[in-house]
């Protein structure tokens, strides 16, 4: 995949037959009016209007805003519309102002294309999307213990990871993927050969803060802290070297966000005995009794 940075603002609009606000509220909303809060949202552009600067974008559900749905967005940049095309995969940072129980003057930052329907741009970064049978990498991390670790050292055991960072806001984005990752591990430790089989691990993809300090006192806050619960589930991080090679081989998509936050995209991996991946889940709208059994029958062979 090949990714081109856009710093490009839209405003988004509605297609004929959709309400101008976007009427599903924030899970548990109770955002002060005008509060406004950002989303990360991930699509493909299925039209393009040069002349009005205007682009068509069918997008994945925006978790805790709205389901999937296509919408026109007017680019607040008219030229930019010449950059993209359809058939472009992009991520982007969803900015919208809370207004009751709705959300409005949705706005697109900070957009990154991550797979171009056209090749005639030749951007310096390129993006590896997991299939199923593609040999993972034996990167590099260290653990909440301090401890290096590499991926290639888990073969022999079904591995199940996801990318996350402590200080992520959103509660249907890093602190879901943990809450489903806690039931997983319960759900494996009433089946000891499967336990014994498997292992998880939770990476961050920003390890200038979230030193092996943090992310054990982070991860305490899902394992109970116990000993025992962290030999099956590590939580770590790449050293800064290897942080880019892995999230671009994952698909993650990060940038800066406002305070500190990071904008990301989400990717979660079952990996086989053999190193392979087995399945690969680029949202979260996966449920653990799902993954739990694609781990379950990977532990079968």
């Amino acid at each position: 995949m090949r990714l081109l940075f856009l710093q490009v603002a839209v405003v988004a609009v509605a297609l004929a037959g959709l309400a101008p606000a976007i009427g599903c509220g924030r899970a548990g909303g109770s955002g002060a009016a005008g509060e406004v809060k950002t989303f990360p949202i991930r699509g493909t552009i299925v039209g393009v209007d040069a002349a009005k600067g205007s682009v068509i974008l069918s997008h994945e559900a925006v978790p805790g805003l709205m389901g999937a749905m296509t919408m026109e967005y007017n680019l607040k940049q008219p030229g930019i519309a010449s950059e993209l095309h359809p058939g472009d995969r992009i991520v982007a940072k969803l900015v919208a102002r809370k207004d009751g129980d709705q959300y409005r003057d949705a706005v697109l930052d900070e957009i990154v294309v991550t797979a171009e329907a056209r090749p005639d741009y030749k951007p310096a970064v390129v993006y590896h999307v997991p299939q199923a049978g593609d040999a993972v990498p034996d990167f590099r991390l260290v653990n909440e213990l301090g401890k290096p670790i590499r991926l290639g050292e888990f073969r022999g055991r079904v591995l199940l990871l996801t990318f996350i960072y402590t200080r992520c806001p959103l509660e249907d984005y890093c602190p879901r993927m943990n809450k489903n990752f806690a039931a997983i591990d319960q759900a494996l430790k009433t089946d000891p050969t499967a336990y014994r089989q498997t292992h998880l691990l939770s990476i961050s993809f920003d390890p200038e803060y979230d030193t092996p300090a943090i992310l054990k006192s982070y991860g305490a806050i899902y394992t109970g802290g116990d000993a025992r619960t962290f030999a099956h589930w590590d939580f770590a991080a790449p050293p800064e070297g290897e942080l880019g090679a892995m999230e671009r081989w994952f698909d993650v998509g990060v940038t800066p966000g406002a305070g500190g936050t990071l904008n990301h995209s989400l990717s979660t991996a079952v990996i086989g005995k053999d190193g392979k991946v087995r399945a690969w889940y680029p949202t979260n709208q996966w449920t653990p009794a799902e993954v739990l059994e694609a781990m379950k029958s990977a532990v079968a062979g």
